[in-house]
């Protein structure tokens, strides 16, 4: 009976041990996880400025040259898309390099503008808060929507 009595607190400093490694080993988990998840937001970020940086050298030297506009912008989407191959990225896809083009040529101060009004399409149905108000005559009542 008295090794029973000897045995129980090694049994509860062992069990007080095993519980203290696994919450050290979770929370060791959880700083690891959330570095690796850091490292991989600041690399993407990283990349996205060098694909921007690519992309308006690109547009920036295609402006001059006497070709359409979309040959402009397939030639700058292939520039971009050389440049990061060579710098070892060719997991990037094609609509973020095209979208990179397409946000340079907007930006460039070198690329001409239009003073032409934007199309707008008539045949859309006009969404319920853009319906046009009218007066209730009944007692001069909260405006309701036309039918």
């Amino acid at each position: 009976m008295n090794e029973i009595i000897n045995a129980i607190p090694e049994y509860v400093i062992t069990a007080v041990v095993s519980t203290a490694i696994f919450y050290l080993m979770n929370a060791g988990k959880n700083l690891l996880h959330s570095k690796v998840q850091h490292a991989k937001t600041t690399q993407l970020k990283e990349l996205w400025v060098f694909i921007e940086q690519v992309a308006n050298t690109a547009v920036n030297s295609l402006v001059s040259k006497n070709i359409t506009g979309d040959a402009k912008f397939a030639q700058a989407t292939a520039i971009v898309q050389d440049a990061l191959a060579k710098q070892g990225f060719t997991n990037v896809d094609v609509k973020s390099i095209e979208s990179a083009v397409q946000s340079a040529y907007e930006k460039s101060p070198l690329t001409p503008t239009s003073n032409e009004k934007p199309y707008v399409f008539k045949n859309l149905g006009q969404s319920k808060q853009d319906k046009p108000k009218v007066q209730d005559n009944v007692n001069n009542t909260q405006p309701v929507e036309a039918k």
